[in-house]
């Protein structure tokens, strides 16, 4: 269409940030580009330069997604989706719409057209919906494979199920849209969004060496069953994918694999000089293309606009090539979309980028083939250069100049781009009359500059700015002689000035020699040299005649006004338009008939053009100014405001108008006709400009952001549209999204793939506020109005420049009617309206007036206001008669107001009953206040609780004591009302200080309290303190304990403030507290409590801590050996006895360096000399003597280990110290103690380390160092032999040599019986964990235990070190060193103890069974105690499970019941009995000895026969109880 008709046509910007919104027809012939709401297709067949084929129309928002058919036979087919939620089909050479569909609901942001199914249409959304759209069955199908934001899409041109879709989040998914619905791989890999999805052209997947490596899998025919095969089918069914993302790379799938097989990473470049602001941080875009038939070449794009082609098949660095060669070949932005095309014999590939450049490459030479330049945003202005010819500046909306070297032979659209330091839209254009490329531009934000574009480097070479800046949009730019200041000034001066003209009214005039300066205002040069005092009229257009003579102003107002050069002496006024001028244009002066060059055209917001002829009034010789009225010519038919006018250089009198009706009209100007009308372009025209060089060639630009060149001789129409053709012209403007782009201005900013769309749609449309009907500056005009809006009588001017001409208002009033609600609310005009409105509703409520009544009576009807006169005038004379008498006013008291003050008492008092009636006391106060009557008004307040803060506050007009006792009164009153801090505060204006403390104290409002009490009492008063204490009392009580610490601290009582913090106990608590005493001095309590802290710490096994809190005290060095020994102690345990179980807290040990080789103690010592500075032995003494003062509590089994391991530490640091100072004696007391405590503690294990550790030799040394003459030291080395002997005796018993294991576990016995230690096996066996065990098992439950896990145990120890096989002798010499444990008088003295325990078990029984009876019979009385009992007798039950002996004697036979008298005798026997032995015996502890002969038994053949006999005697002699007769029955019998 276009294309016949010979357009040559700068299109509109492809649409950034869409992943496929453009593409080439299969057929070569067309290339098609999303523009905004349009498609723009252009013919590409032709070879070298691409022509402009024609546009789809029909979206009424942004295109998204636009893709051609790629059937035979069906290549001009194509589809568009849109953020209307549609999606339509197209026919591309009839450029008409055949189909459409909304089925998604949310914005479509990707679309494929099925290579495969010829009717398929498949699209997604960006709430991760999928809809495929068979078009010739209008069916239709839903997918959701993931609910996430899809960024592109794209069908496989393989297999007619598969469709990729890549999404936000960087996740690739590939599903099957047949009847499975399946999706058959996630491949995820990328970490940010998928910009494209590109199958590889060529099925298969086993092509490419270079791809096997990265795999590295061995080769597959190794794995398969049958190799050949699965490769075949892999050929067959797979096929590659590749995707390119945001993260910088693009990857390679493989489908059968379902995962990636290469990653390409983007290489670095430099940048090369584009037109790019170097402060805007672009994001990237990477687009991938798989050129047809090619399966190892990839194109994709790369950080600033360079394509790279990537050979695939290279391996190592992947090999890529940058395509275009030369300089200002590439893109110099991202590219967004990629698609190709074959053409004959080369391949051809198009690229869409964010410069608005479209290029064409031939990927066989890799150079661009050709160029074509798009624009952003409207076409304001147009302009030829008067000295190069045919060279057309163009401005645009996206903040860049054009400038198009129209005659160029080599390339058509040789278009030079400036953008450096314009930042707005280029709204004014205008050429240096003589100097080449010399080129002045005007802005929307009120800028002027002058750019060089003709020098080499004008590339990059940012123009002069002028100093002096516009307040609103530039409308109009001319080149003209100087007029004073400039032509009057001294030295040289520019030949030419530039003239701006804006928004605001004004025209400046600029020096372009020194833009830097200040430019002039020249209504100043008018008003002085016409002498004018009026306001002058706001200035809208200006033009000068060519030959610099006469200078025309278009105003707002219509009027034209014509002056001369150089002064600006006024000549004449025409009154024509009474609308505002948009253009002015004097004839071209080189005609055959020289006296057209006087006749000017003029345009204005009304449609008819005017033509006036000066020559009269040049020629005139008049002083006065004159008015002319009537026109020279008329030229009407455009039905909306006219643009822009040209003359033709090559005729005379042929004039040509841009109008927003949508056409241009050329018009013969002295017949006053219609020549020709194109309607091409697809919106509003602003600018048009006659070609210099072709009499036949016109160029217009317009609000769809396009420049088209059209031919007179070629256009079908010769008037501009009429009636119903001007509606539906209407229609199709109102359908782009003028509007609606102001509304969606907000989530723009959203949504980064929207974001440049405002560049895109151009912000322009998103419009100037201040502009009128800005749907994107018109041109000038637009701010032109929006000056015009501003005089308030131009209401209806407004109105009709908005729509498009007051004719045409009401055949389409509906539909311009947005554009004008719209723009004209910031209008001056219409907020005056506005205004009042809103005044007046707020006026409507009235403050309540004072005196109601009396306003009440004066507007009553006349008659009684006549009758009031009267009897006003009756009362005053008889006061004049009689001054003493109050004159009668009856019931007439509003009169009052004119008479004596008792009568205006009167009305006051029957004015303020009603205000107290209708419940408005403070209109009453406010009555009682004039009247002079306050203290009547507080006392009635005070009585009724109606003081308010005001009355208070005038309280004091009635004197001090008024007010103090009306102070008090409020303060009671806001205490009802709960208000008691506002209370307190009005008892402190009275400087009741107490009195507010205590109020505010009642009522827990302490720390109010404290501030005023602290701000006004002194220091020392003991209302602080006990403000303080109370305070803490209560926080305390609710657990704030810091907060209570902070209060006694303020009370100065740091004691209680310790106690408080240490009151939560937990570490941190404790550490602060230690400090805090620290600080105020309580040395002890500070010690106590570290150490409670660093006990605490112990749990965790912190000893780093523990250590840390204990060094602040030198008191508690003692304890500090103690720790130091306890890390080491545990240190050397955790190393023998590694635990399989981790420990959520790894333990915090000091890094020490400690010397391995020689004993424990000598390894504490020197850690205590090195780390801990223990130096001398007087130091040792005093810790020694400071631990000796702690006794710890005997351990039980119940006792935690952590906690028995502490108190052993205890014991050996005091056996270390003894051992530094040798005193040997209390050195075997203190070890023994540590034995004997693990021993007690039943642990076994703990026993056995801990002698092995501290005496790996045995006792023999010790033994010798001891002073034999003391009785009681070799007693405890006896016993702490014993222990010793204890411990090997087990050891050997549980580690027999490995001949004899079979005979050993045959030999087992299950009736085995140590006393009551048993759960030392127990817990041996079950891995240290003693305290959790019951201790009073029964010896028989443990047996059992004990075999069902000695095999194990014999297991584990078999990998031990005593694994290497002892022989018999020396097992035997090791059992004889425990002939020590076969002690007769032990025996004895334990045999004792024993019965003197089944005695008193006996008894405990009889108490426990008797006090159940007791409360049996309670029970029955009292029924609410029976549960609390049944819950203590279960307990006293469960608490030792089977514990008296009698329970298992019952089980071989019935004893008879014993009586009191008897257990008692039996109890004296034996204590008598226990008092014969010798005393030495009874103070240390011993193994049980009945339990060694038994172990010694059990060991059978191994033990020497003397040992075994002992043993024997041993049993028959002392084994009276029960458990032992049973145990030992087996050897005794």
């Amino acid at each position: 269409m276009a294309a016949a008709a010979g357009v040559r046509v700068l299109p509109a910007s492809p649409n950034w940030y869409s992943s496929r919104c453009s593409d080439a027809s299969s057929d070569g012939r067309l290339f098609g580009f999303a523009a905004r709401h349009r498609v723009c297709l252009l013919d590409v067949g032709g070879g070298a330069a691409p022509a402009f084929y024609g546009e789809l129309i029909g979206h009424t928002d942004r295109i998204s997604g636009f893709a051609f058919c790629r059937c035979p036979g069906q290549s001009s087919l194509c589809a568009s989706s849109s953020d209307d939620g549609s999606v339509k089909i197209w026919d591309a050479e009839a450029l008409a719409p055949v189909a459409g569909y909304s089925l998604h609901q949310n914005t479509i942001s990707a679309l494929h057209w099925s290579p495969l199914v010829k009717d398929l249409i498949v699209s997604g959304d960006e709430k991760g919906i999928i809809v495929c759209y068979w078009h010739n069955r209008s069916d239709s199908q839903q997918f959701f494979p993931e609910p996430r934001t899809i960024f592109c899409l794209t069908c496989s041109p393989h297999h007619e199920n598969l469709v990729a879709i890549g999404y936000k989040d960087g996740m690739v998914v590939i599903i099957d849209i047949s009847r499975k619905r399946e999706v058959l791989h996630r491949l995820r890999g990328h970490d940010d969004e998928i910009h494209c999805l590109a199958w590889c052209p060529v099925p298969g997947e086993e092509r490419l060496p270079a791809w096997q490596d990265e795999l590295q899998v061995p080769s597959e025919e190794g794995e398969v069953p049958n190799g050949e095969l699965t490769q075949s089918t892999a050929m067959k069914k797979g096929c590659y994918l590749a995707s390119g993302s945001k993260d910088q790379t693009i990857r390679i799938w493989s489908c059968t694999r379902g995962r990636s097989v290469m990653t390409l990473k983007l290489p670095p470049m430099k940048r090369r000089g584009g037109a790019v602001d170097p402060a805007v941080k672009e994001r990237i875009w990477l687009t991938v293309h798989w050129p047809s038939g090619r399966s190892t070449e990839i194109v994709s794009s790369c950080f600033g606009g360079e394509l790279l082609l990537w050979d695939l098949s290279q391996s190592g660095k992947r090999k890529w090539t940058l395509l275009g060669s030369s300089e200002g070949q590439n893109h110099s932005r991202i590219v967004f979309n990629l698609s190709s095309v074959k053409l004959q014999d080369k391949e051809l590939l198009f690229s869409i980028s964010m410069d608005r450049d479209v290029k064409c490459w031939d990927l066989s030479t890799l150079d661009c083939s050709w160029t074509m330049p798009s624009l952003g945003g409207f076409v304001y202005s147009l302009a030829f250069s008067p000295v190069d010819t045919g060279c057309l500046a163009i401005g645009v909306g996206d903040s860049m100049i054009r400038v198009w070297n129209t005659l160029s032979m080599n390339n058509i659209y040789d278009v030079k781009t400036f953008w450096q330091s314009i930042k707005s839209k280029v709204t004014a254009l205008s050429w240096h009359p003589t100097k080449e490329g010399c080129l002045a531009f005007g802005t929307d934000d009120g800028k002027v500059g002058i750019f060089d574009t003709f020098s080499s480097s004008a590339k990059n070479k940012p123009p002069q700015i002028s100093s002096t800046y516009h307040k609103k949009t530039v409308y109009t730019l001319a080149w003209g002689p100087p007029t004073p200041p400039l032509s009057s000034g001294e030295g040289e001066q520019p030949s030419v000035t530039l003239y701006s003209c804006a928004g605001e009214g004004i025209v400046f005039q600029h020096n372009p020699w020194k833009l830097n300066g200040e430019a002039n205002d020249i209504n100043k040069v008018i008003r002085d040299t016409n002498s004018i005092k009026h306001k002058l009229p706001a200035r809208t257009e200006i033009s000068w005649k060519p030959d610099g003579k006469l200078l025309a102003l278009g105003n707002e107002d219509g009027s034209i006004e014509i002056f001369q050069a150089p002064n600006l002496k006024l000549l004449c006024t025409i009154q024509q338009h009474h609308k505002l001028i948009n253009a002015i244009r004097w004839h071209h002066e080189h005609g055959s008939q020289p006296e057209l060059s006087y006749l000017i055209a003029s345009g204005s917001i009304n449609a008819t053009i005017y033509v006036h002829n000066l020559k009269s009034v040049v020629e005139s010789s008049s002083e006065s100014p004159l008015t002319i009225t009537e026109p020279f010519r008329t030229l009407a038919g455009h039905t909306a405001k006219i643009t822009s006018l040209s003359w033709s250089p090559h005729h005379e009198g042929r004039l040509v108008s841009a109008c927003y009706d949508g056409t241009a009209q050329v018009w013969d100007v002295m017949k006053e006709e219609p020549l020709c009308n194109y309607r091409g372009h697809q919106g509003r025209l602003l600018s048009v400009q006659w070609s210099p060089v072709d009499s036949d060639s016109v160029y217009t630009g317009a609000d769809d952001f396009s420049v088209h060149k059209w031919h007179i001789s070629k256009q079908e129409h010769t008037r501009p549209p009429q009636g119903k053709k001007s509606i539906e012209l209407e229609k199709k403007r109102s359908m782009q999204p003028k509007v609606k782009t102001k509304k969606k201005k907000k989530p723009i900013e959203k949504s980064p793939a929207k974001q440049d769309l405002s560049d895109t749609m151009n912000g322009d449309e998103s419009g100037k506020e201040m502009l009128l009907e800005e749907n994107g500056v018109s041109d000038h005009e637009g701010e032109k109005a929006a000056q015009e809006a501003e005089l308030p009588d131009k209401v209806s001017t407004t109105v009709s420049k908005d729509t498009f001409s007051s004719t045409y208002d009401y055949s389409s009033f509906s539909l311009p009617k947005p554009f004008v609600t719209q723009k004209a609310t910031p209008v001056k005009n219409d907020l005056p309206k506005e205004k009042p409105t809103s005044d007046a509703s707020l006026k409507k409520r009235k403050p309540r007036s004072i005196l109601p009544f009396s306003t009440f009576m004066d507007h009553r009807s006349k008659d009684e206001l006549h009758q009031d006169c009267l009897r006003l005038a009756a009362c005053l004379k008889t006061k004049d008669n009689n001054e003493d008498v109050s004159p009668d006013l009856k019931d007439r008291i509003h009169l009052g107001l004119f008479t004596d003050r008792a009568s205006l008492h009167k009305m006051i008092d029957v004015e303020g009953k009603q205000h107290l009636e209708n419940g408005h006391p403070e209109l009453f106060q406010q009555l009682m206040l004039w009247k002079g009557d306050m203290k009547g008004v507080l006392q009635a307040a005070a009585e009724r609780g109606e003081l308010t803060d005001q009355l208070v506050a005038i309280s004091p007009m009635v004197g001090y004591q008024a007010w103090v006792w009306t102070v008090e009164a409020f303060a009671k009153q806001l205490c009802f009302q709960e208000q008691y801090v506002k209370a307190a505060s009005h008892l402190l204006s009275i400087h009741k200080v107490y009195e507010a403390v205590e109020l505010l104290k009642v009522n827990h409002f302490y720390r109010e309290a404290i501030v005023i009490a602290k701000a006004r009492l002194r220091p020392e008063d003991p209302v602080l303190r006990d403000l303080y204490t109370s305070w803490a009392a209560l926080l305390e009580k609710d657990g704030h304990y810091s907060m209570a610490a902070k209060c006694y601290l303020g009370a100065s009582s740091p004691y209680d403030a310790v106690k408080v913090l240490a009151k939560k106990g937990d570490v941190a608590s404790l550490k602060t507290a230690a400090e805090l005493a620290l600080i105020s001095g309580e040395e002890e309590l500070s010690a106590t409590l570290s150490f409670r802290c660093a006990q605490d710490l112990l749990l965790p096994r912190n000893w780093v801590g523990a250590q840390a809190v204990l060094q602040q005290h030198k008191t508690l060095f003692g304890q500090r050996l103690v720790f130091c020994l306890n890390e080491l102690l545990c240190k050397c345990l955790s190393e023998r006895n590694p635990s399989d179980r981790k420990s959520p807290v790894p333990p915090c040990y000091h890094n020490w360096e400690l010397n391995r080789e020689t004993s424990f103690f000598d390894m504490v010592i020197e850690v205590w000399q090195n780390v801990l500075g223990m130096d001398s032995t007087e130091q040792a003494t005093c810790a020694w003597e400071q631990l000796c003062s702690i006794e710890h509590p005997p351990s039980t089994s119940n006792t935690h280990p952590k906690q028995v391991l502490f108190h052993i530490s205890h014991d050996l640091t005091l056996a270390a110290l003894s051992y530094h100072t040798a005193t040997w004696d209390e050195a075997v007391k203190s070890i023994l103690g540590a034995v004997s405590r693990s021993y007690d503690a039943g642990n076994f294990t703990l026993m056995q380390e801990i002698c092995s550790i501290i005496l790996p030799e045995g006792c023999d040394n010790l033994r010798h160092k001891l002073d034999s003459t003391n009785s009681q030291s070799m007693d405890a080395c006896r016993s702490l032999e014993g222990f010793v002997a204890y411990g090997l005796l087990y050891d050997l018993w549980w580690n027999p040599p490995k001949d004899s294991l079979v005979l050993q576990k045959a030999g087992l016995d299950p009736v085995l019986c140590p006393s009551e230690q048993t759960a030392l096996e127990k817990s041996y066996v079950s891995g240290q964990s003693s305290s959790e065990e019951t201790p009073d098992q029964t010896a028989v439950e443990m047996d059992e235990n004990l075999c069902n896990t000695t095999e194990v145990h014999r297991c584990e120890t078999e990998n031990d070190s005593r694994t290497s096989s002892v022989d018999l002798v020396d097992r035997q010499s090791k059992l004889r060193g425990c002939k020590v444990l076969l002690s007769e008088e032990i025996a004895a003295l334990q045999n004792t103890q024993r019965d003197i325990a089944e005695v008193q078990q006996i008894l405990a029984d009889m108490i426990r069974q008797h006090q159940q009876q007791r409360n049996n019979l309670q029970e029955n009385t009292n029924g609410s105690t029976q549960e609390s009992n049944l819950q203590q007798s279960s307990e006293t039950e469960s608490d030792k499970p089977c514990s008296d002996s009698n329970q298992i004697n019952g089980k071989d036979e019935v004893k008879e019941p014993i009586t009191l008298p008897e257990l008692t005798k039996q109890l004296l026997k034996a204590k008598q009995k226990l008092a014969e032995f010798p005393d030495n015996l009874k103070v240390f502890p011993f193994p049980d000895v009945l339990e060694c002969c038994l172990v010694l038994l059990h060991i059978g053949s191994q033990c020497p026969p003397e040992l075994r006999e002992q043993a024997l005697d041993l049993l028959r002699k002392d084994g009276s109880a029960n458990i032992y007769k049973k145990a030992g029955r087996r050897f005794l019998t």
